[in-house]
């Protein structure tokens, strides 16, 4: 709001009005303000000289010390710089002047749309519209919503697959979100959602939340008031999880600060729920006009301004009712038959108090008592609906165009504003809108006069009207779609699999500048939810079941079914009773009969016995029971509680969890990290993935696994429908128990049908696909280092084209035996590859492995190093079908003579291998100082350890033996005190008696 030229007497008499009532407004000025000014409301002027063209505005805050909301700017800090910098410039690193990486491109990018449900309204209107974008410039999306509704046609109808989720589902939501690149959630409703996200393995894959309501925000201050600080941080935990808070304005950003944890940005522009297709309006206008106390037929002007509350608000509705004073003499006021001018400030979240002051303004200026009244539209209540005109009202400049003139313009009502520079990008002067400039509130009265004639709009204001309803309804469709886009652009790590998307810019025009309005006319209930009750429904349900959970957890209570709960506890307690009381009558029979009593040796030994066994006795479970009688036991390695509704619970199969946070209660899953203490560091824990369950469970393997066979199953397998069947297990445990295919390695997830793999590339090309171009480099580079190769040839096992399939996805199943033979040749497959990216990766985050930062560096190359060693070690190869358990054999080995490298892949070969390395970990000197992966990935074993276990078992029993004798010897030397007198016993008692008798 710049003044720069204004009329000497208008400015006196605007300097008369404030004047007097300043003290007025000190008292009614509203408390809900975003800064409030500094220092005392009334300010000592200072001198200003006789330069009367001064600045109005300047000379205004010197009188009031009022603020304009010139510094309420949302500006993010960066963040899409932040991304880029993070994706940093992958695509042109040279690792070592020798690698760089490679975008293959056989999938597009995933995306999941998520709602909370799937009625008409303006968010489905913007996200349909931006989804059809997004496709357009090669993206593939689907949806999930947590209720149906009409839209779910229109998703159908652009081709993109709809899902709807059971909120309600207490088992959790088995939907694998790791096969998305990225996931956009609308509306507040779908917290739910979001808390599935905020668990291990899904907490990093990036989310966008756009936020629309503002009922949370208004929600806050009374959680804060109210000591809800449970509530509130349960809030900031999911706004915490999102990649990026997305909002369509710069005002909600500043609303939500209680909950920003700097990750806020905006995306201008949204479809206005006025613009509605069957050009409805549903609002009961008689009823709010009496409310209002405003007839049929009076002229209406709405003055709207700025979402932002400042002290200066009400400065500036005082000048805009001054500028319509003129207006009053087109009305009679005299006439009740005649229309009459009503004059409505809308404004957010201002106090009764406001309005009193706003009346006593009117007052003061000569308006009619009635003729201004002041309505808060923080609800969408309909004023709007009722006006003729609106007047934007606020000379602050708007980050992006007010959401309060779209509505106004979608409803056909001529708008009037200040030539500020966002508005006058979308409003032409005369055309879709009238402007006057900020400087010359005169020219404000000019404009009116012009679009009122007799009481009613001018020809000139209706077409103005008119125009603006046709432009509105694709007001700000071009900001949306872009912004979305480059958004998701951004924010987004593809793998070196996966397309580059084009840029946003080759998105065609009529896709960008409209909203797809005609999409939804073929809905035939197209009548809008109203969004706002919606969401204060779903709030309030958050806090009941909120309060809910603080109410049972204070007190204690337990489940409704309380009787049978109560017959459990009865019955425990006289168990207790009867055990007790069965202990103690053992003790006393115990006691009264004879027991053999042993020497101190005896007794110590006993202790020590069953002190060694005590953790051996431990309560086995059904599951654990069934397995021992089975052949073949499969594992389910999992990483946090976001896996768990995929694993299996059936005794066929056992859960082995890479965290020991994340395990699965009351079940028997096994603890990888106890059992490999490297799987601890989160380094290893993510760049080994599935692989750390393996190097687990074979490291000292008879103490868990005691089956003829062993087989592991990856729980995305699983999401995706590929684990085994009833008929296929069935079918797998018979063909073992006959041996028909006798040393083989079954496998149930196929390469070829891999979604990484739809071209269906040969295995060295799949595995460069997925490894950024370097996985052929990175394993003859292993496979060098592993067999001492020193020359810079390629060392590279054929893995032929043959028209049969490979194992993806770490799911297969061999014997125990051939399970710990691949363990040793994975080991020091491992500690070569990990020597390459080690160094790199701890240095700039970057491995080549992968086009981005990306803490599963090397576990791509992992997934698939079973087929190389099964391949070369002459093992068969054997497809089961998950569905059917119908088998066929892959690659059998009439096809591979003349290519596998057996002696290369030989256990006698691998087995000295491994005994060398272990002979030289065995070594103190050459382990420390150096940092070596293979002794911590399993046991280290050599045939020279028994002997050092013997010599150091000796060394013991002579240190032993040597205390024992010294101990003897300090017995035997110590200082024995002397004799003090003799002892006499005393004569026995009859004899007492007699020698008394004598003497008588």
């Amino acid at each position: 709001m710049v003044f720069k030229k204004i009329d000497y007497l208008q400015w006196i008499s605007a300097i008369a009005v404030f004047i007097f009532f300043m003290f007025l407004f000190q008292l009614f000025l509203p408390l809900s303000m975003v800064e409030k000014a500094d220092g005392d409301f009334l300010k000592e002027r200072e001198e200003v000289g006789d330069d009367s063209g001064g600045n109005l505005k300047d000379l205004l805050k010197e009188i009031g010390g009022l603020d304009f909301g010139e510094d309420v700017k949302f500006v993010p800090t960066k963040y899409l710089m932040k991304f880029q910098r993070e994706k940093g410039g992958v695509n042109n690193v040279s690792f070592d002047g020798s690698r760089t990486v490679v975008r293959f491109g056989n999938r597009k990018a995933q995306i999941a749309l998520v709602f909370a449900d799937l009625l008409v309204d303006p968010q489905q209107i913007m996200m349909v519209t931006v989804a059809v974008g997004l496709r357009e410039v090669g993206y593939e999306l689907e949806v999930y919503s947590l209720e149906d509704g009409p839209v779910h046609a229109i998703w159908k109808t652009i081709g993109v697959p709809v899902n709807i989720v059971d909120a309600n589902d207490k088992t959790g939501n088995m939907i694998d979100w790791l096969n998305y690149d990225s996931i956009l959630v609308n509306s507040l409703a779908a917290k739910d959602v979001i808390s599935c996200l905020l668990q291990e393995p899904f907490k990093s894959v990036p989310l966008i939340w756009a936020v629309h309501e503002k009922a949370l925000a208004t929600r806050a201050t009374r959680y804060v008031s109210g000591g809800q600080v449970e509530l509130i941080d349960e809030w900031k935990t999911i706004f915490n999880r999102a990649t990026v808070v997305v909002f369509p304005n710069y005002a909600l950003p500043m609303f939500y600060a209680a909950f920003d944890a700097g990750n806020y940005f905006v995306v201008p522009g949204s479809t206005s729920g006025a613009c509605k297709i069957d050009n409805s309006t549903i609002v009961y206008e008689d009823n709010l006009r009496a409310n209002m106390n405003i007839s049929a037929n009076d002229f209406v002007v709405a003055i709207v301004g700025s979402e932002f509350l400042y002290n200066g608000i009400w400065l500036e509705h005082a000048l805009v009712l001054q500028a319509l004073l003129p207006l009053l003499a087109k009305f009679d006021v005299g006439d009740s038959l005649s229309p009459h001018l009503k004059i409505v400030i809308l404004s957010r979240g201002l106090t009764g108090n406001y309005s009193a002051a706003m009346e006593e303004i009117a007052s003061h200026l000569n308006y009619p008592r009635g003729t201004v009244n002041h309505a808060s539209i923080d609800e969408d209540n309909g004023v709007l609906g009722i006006t003729d005109l609106v007047i934007y009202g606020s000379f602050l400049e708007e980050q992006s165009f007010p959401d309060i003139l779209i509505r106004a313009m979608c409803l056909e009502k001529p708008i009037i504003s200040p030539d500020l520079s966002i508005i006058k990008k979308y409003v032409d002067d005369g055309v879709n809108g009238l402007l006057f400039p900020k400087e010359k509130i005169e020219a404000l009265t000019e404009i009116t006069l012009r679009v009122v004639s007799d009481g009613k709009l001018s020809s000139l204001a209706r077409d103005v009207a008119t125009t603006g309803k046709n432009n509105a309804k694709n007001l700000m469709a071009l900001e949306s779609v872009e912004g979305y886009a480059l958004l998701i652009e951004n924010i987004l790590n593809l793998p070196s699999e996966v397309a580059a998307p084009r840029a946003v810019s080759e998105i065609p025009s009529n896709l960008k500048t409209e909203w797809q309005w005609h999409l939804f006319e073929a809905i035939p209930n197209r009548k809008y939810v109203n969004r706002t009750s919606a969401i204060h429904h779903f709030l309030n349900e958050v806090e009941n079941r909120w309060n809910r959970t603080l109410k049972e957890e204070s007190s204690g209570s337990i489940p409704a079914n309380d009787t049978f709960v109560y017959s459990l506890w009865e019955e425990e307690k006289r168990n207790q009773i009867m055990k007790a009381k069965k202990t103690r009558e053992d003790d006393e029979l115990r006691d009264r009969s004879d027991q053999m009593r042993g020497t101190w040796e005896e007794v110590y030994k006993n202790a020590k016995k069953a002190d060694r066994n005590k953790n051996d006795l431990h309560e086995r479970d059904d599951g654990e029971l069934e397995r021992t009688g089975q052949p073949l036991c499969i594992y389910e390695p999992y990483f946090g509680q976001g896996s768990w509704p995929f694993l299996h619970r059936n005794s066929l199969y056992r859960g082995i969890g890479l965290s020991t946070k994340g395990r699965r209660s009351r079940r028997d899953d096994i603890d990888a990290p106890s059992r490999l203490p490297l799987l601890n560091t989160p380094y290893y824990r993510d760049a080994l993935g599935d692989f750390g369950a393996f190097l687990a469970i074979a490291n000292r393997v008879d103490r868990i696994h005691k089956n003829a066979w062993i087989g592991f199953l990856s729980w995305r397998a699983t999401a995706r429908k590929e684990s085994l069947s009833q008929n296929a297990e069935i079918a797998l445990l018979e063909d073992i128990e006959a041996q028909k295919h006798g040393d083989a390695v079954y496998f149930w997830v196929r390469m070829d049908k891999d979604p990484r793999n739809p071209t269906r590339l040969g295995f060295w090309s799949f595995c460069d696909a997925i490894n950024a171009g370097n996985c052929k480099f990175a394993f003859s580079e292993a496979l060098k280092k592993m067999y001492a190769i020193k020359d810079n040839s390629t060392v590279l096992p054929p893995m032929p084209v043959d028209g049969d399939t490979w194992s993806v996805m770490h799911s297969w199943a061999m014997p125990t035996k051939s399970f710990l033979e691949f363990v040793m040749f994975s080991r020091m497959f491992v500690d070569a590859l990990d020597a390459q990216v080690y160094d790199e990766y701890h240095r700039s985050g970057l491995c080549y492995l992968s086009l981005s930062k990306d803490k599963h560096c090397y576990s791509r190359v992992l997934e698939i190093l079973v087929n190389v060693w099964a391949y070369h070690s002459a093992r068969r190869m054997v497809y089961i079908n998950p569905t059917t358990g119908t088998m066929q054999e892959q690659h059998t080995l009439k096809k591979r003579k003349g290519k596998m490298w057996v002696k290369w892949f030989d256990f006698n070969t691998l087995k000295a291998m491994d005994e060398d390395l272990a002979e030289e970990a065995d070594s103190e000197a050459a382990v420390v100082g150096r940092r070596w992966l293979w002794p911590s990935t399993g046991e280290v074993f050599w045939q020279g350890i028994y002997e050092k276990e013997r010599i150091q078992w000796r060394k013991e029993r002579e240190t032993k033996k040597q205390k024992t004798r010294a101990k003897i010897q300090r017995i035997k030397n110590r200082t024995h005190q002397k004799v003090i007198g003799k002892y006499v016993k005393p004569p026995p008692e009859n004899e007492t008696v007699a020698a008394a008798r004598l003497f008588r």
